[in-house]
């Protein structure tokens, strides 16, 4: 009797250290499974995160090639239809280097990233003014044209005044303001290309490549979706790159997509410094300021009005000093020299340090 109640206790307690050992594996098995989980999530993440920095990307090069394709169709159309080549230059061109500011700010409007659609146009001025300014004229001495002091830059001028006044006065571009704008627009472009038309009788250019007319308009239709998808794609992109590192929204517009909405002026503008034609430069600068102002600004507004806090005050009026700086010193000399264009580009680095740690 008393062996088989010591066997049957002896198997009482295996089986007791059978339950204890199973229970051991069983969470060691459930802590590596989460083991496991967590890794695979960290790196679905970080997949997840370099696949958003491929689409900003895309969504770039989307925007800047698809503007050339369109400015190329379109300008072989409208020299079929013997528009005059000074017109195509002052409307398709200008509309074709502001296109890729013009999907971003439109597209973040329409979905509603107030911060995106409007510090897209305010930063992608600073940098076009300062940076791109700047650096042409460190790489030659800019020599400024009388004429474009006198009429468009001053007209730059006003319209960064009007649009201070309207984001400081009604915390906003509204449908209203935004009208405003476009008729500015409207007029400014009619005095432009009369303008331009009486000082060029010579409305042919027999250098340029022609193209057969399907050809041309495939450009203009395939130019388009590439413009329209890669803005979408370069909001969405910011958007989530905002989330990921707790930044604002409106500091991924004044940096990240500013700078890269402005690709096509900083490279147009660099190639005509090196070329030794700055006043090309600077004219592309201050005429593409001018369009994200009264057109871009103002055609994503009617859409959809556009809020602004106190800081959209601060970044204009920036932008205010920035145009009247750079204005005072192509007056003063006639031209934008090596000195001041360094310092140009010294204080956009400055101003863009300044918004990082604000």
């Amino acid at each position: 009797m008393i062996f088989f109640l010591n066997t049957f206790k002896g198997m009482i307690k295996r089986d007791y250290d059978i339950r204890i050992n199973m229970s051991i594996i069983c969470d060691f098995v459930d802590i590596y499974n989460i083991c496991i989980y967590d890794v695979c999530v960290q790196k679905q993440n970080e997949k997840e995160n370099i696949m958003v920095y491929i689409w900003l990307i895309i969504g770039f090069v989307c925007l800047v090639g698809g503007a050339n394709f369109f400015v190329e169709g379109a300008s072989q159309v409208a020299r079929k239809l013997n528009v005059p080549s000074v017109v195509i230059g002052l409307t398709i061109v200008a509309f074709g280097t502001s296109a890729p500011e013009a999907a971003v700010s439109i597209d973040a409007a329409l979905k509603g990233s107030n911060a995106i659609a409007l510090n897209n146009v305010i930063g992608s001025n600073i940098f076009n003014l300062l940076a791109v300014v700047g650096i042409c004229g460190i790489i030659h001495a800019m020599p400024v044209d009388k004429s474009l002091l006198k009429f468009d830059y001053v007209v730059n001028i006003i319209i960064t005044i009007i649009t201070l006044a309207f984001i400081f006065l009604t915390s906003g571009i509204g449908r209203i303001e935004g009208a405003i704008l476009l008729i500015i627009f409207i007029v400014y472009m009619i005095y432009t290309v009369r303008s331009a038309l009486k000082g060029n009788s010579d409305n042919k250019d027999e250098n340029k490549k022609k193209l057969p007319l399907p050809l041309a308009i495939v450009y203009i239709v395939g130019g388009l979706v590439l413009v329209i998808l890669g803005g979408d794609k370069v909001v969405e992109s910011a958007k989530e790159i905002a989330l990921m590192f707790g930044m604002s929204e409106t500091l991924v517009g004044l940096t990240i997509v500013a700078i890269g909405t402005s690709l096509p002026e900083l490279v147009t503008s660099i190639v005509a410094s090196s070329k030794g034609e700055n006043g090309l430069a600077l004219g592309n600068v201050i005429g593409s300021n001018i369009f994200n102002i009264i057109f871009i600004l103002a055609f994503s507004s009617v859409l959809n009005p556009i809020g602004a806090d106190v800081v959209a005050v601060y970044d204009t009026f920036f932008l205010l000093c920035a145009t009247l700086m750079v204005y005072i010193l192509a007056k003063n000399d006639g031209e934008i020299s090596k000195k001041e264009g360094l310092a140009m580009v010294i204080a956009y680095i400055a101003y863009t340090v300044f918004i990082i740690l604000r």
